[in-house]
């Protein structure tokens, strides 16, 4: 695929979204595949990388900052490093679905006709911070969360009635309200203004319910790929006792559920996340998995002592990885297998090093490109214990 950096009039004024635009896709996988193989070719092999079929207008999700725009309200995108909003071009953004474009357009459109200003972080005065849409790319189905700085909104009613005659595709809109001077883009208070306050999308063939603060990979058909490796690795035979660390909305365990487990545990820390993971159990009618809301470090370790030894386990930490004492908690545990998906691989590289002292290798890993035009990488490794070598391929 060719370069595309000239089809972006954003890229020549520093937007930091997507820095390997003006790259051949191409060369972008290659350079992904060097980086895993400098980090991970000394632990075990380094299988070819799986690269997207479409590499632009991938994501499913995306945030828009509000600004005041040669007098006039827009939203778009910080410029690289600073906190100046670049207002989205007509075209929209090469990396999101163009519903995504077309939405955060009617957005901006309708908030016009309600006369409601943009915030300003220098006075610390205004209205309206930033617009997050969330799109279902199976079911259709669209979200718009509205952040602003006041608990109330004035003229609600109108907005509501513009944006769905200029964009009939939303299915639900959410206010959301952070008062904060503060780089978050979201607050704790949410209201729904129309609709569920929620979508629906479909992953390995399961629904998941998306609530706003809901995480979910904002590339689906990587994500496919990237779930059925990892549990093509787990091995799963319809007996084994699985534990999802850090599963956030359950995505991963209710995968290993569905997919053959006996009994998957998921632990995660974010009281929203563990709620939407038991909804999206019930959803799908699946009752062999149970999810607790605690720091994974700890239940790791609360786990190990009380004598859990599961088959399997998966790890899906943030970008910082995981800590040692979890590690060393899963080691106690004595799983057959762990499989560690992550999306920082100097981490990850760590993490490797760390469970080997713990007599855990690694046996493959698989590098998934989920963010093309990004210097993103997200890479899955399968650690066995010592004597029980050889991949699972599949």
């Amino acid at each position: 695929m060719p370069a595309q950096a000239n089809l972006c009039p954003l890229q020549a004024r520093r937007c930091g979204g997507c820095p390997q635009l003006g790259v051949p896709y191409e060369q972008q996988l290659a350079a992904k595949q060097q980086l895993a193989q400098r980090l991970f070719g000394r632990f075990a092999p380094v299988a070819p990388i799986l690269g997207a079929a479409e590499p632009t207008h991938y994501r499913s999700k995306a945030t828009a900052s509000f600004t005041m725009h040669s007098g006039r309200l827009a939203a778009g995108i910080y410029a690289a490093g600073t906190h100046r909003v670049l207002p989205l071009p007509p075209a929209g953004c090469l990396l999101q679905a163009p519903v995504l474009d077309k939405t955060i357009a009617a957005v901006v459109a309708a908030a016009r006709a309600a006369r409601w200003p943009a915030y300003d972080e220098d006075r610390g005065s205004g209205l309206l911070r930033h617009v997050l849409v969330r799109w279902g790319h199976a079911s259709g189905q669209v979200m718009v969360i509205l952040v602003t700085t006041a608990d109330r909104l004035p003229g609600s009613r109108r907005f509501i009635e513009e944006l769905r005659r200029a964009a009939p595709w939303v299915t639900t809109v959410v206010h959301n309200h952070n008062p904060r001077r503060t780089s978050a883009v979201l607050g704790r208070n949410v209201r729904v203004l129309y609709g569920p306050g929620q979508i629906t999308d479909t992953l390995c063939g399961l629904e998941f319910v998306l609530s706003p603060g809901s995480f979910f990979q904002v590339n689906p058909a990587q994500t496919e790929r990237l779930y059925a490796q990892a549990m093509a690795w787990a091995g799963l035979t319809g007996r084994e006792t699985v534990v999802d660390a850090y599963c956030g909305t359950g995505t991963i365990g209710l995968c290993a559920a569905a997919a053959g487990a006996a009994q998957v545990y998921g632990v995660e820390q974010t009281p929203a996340a563990v709620r939407d993971a038991k909804a999206n159990a019930a959803r799908n009618g699946i009752r062999n998995a149970r999810f607790a809301c605690a720091d994974a470090t700890a239940w790791m370790r609360r786990a190990a002592e009380e004598g859990l030894r599961p088959d399997v386990v998966f790890l899906d930490p943030p970008r910082a990885g995981s800590t040692p004492a979890c590690i060393a908690a899963i080691a106690a545990m004595a799983p057959r297998r762990v499989v560690y998906i992550s999306c920082g691989p100097d981490t990850l590289a760590r993490d490797t090093a760390l469970f080997a002292r713990h007599g855990y290798h690694a046996q493959a890993f698989q590098p998934v490109d989920l963010f093309p035009q990004t210097e993103h990488l997200e890479v899955i490794c399968q650690l066995m214990p010592d004597g029980k070598g050889g991949a699972v391929h599949g």
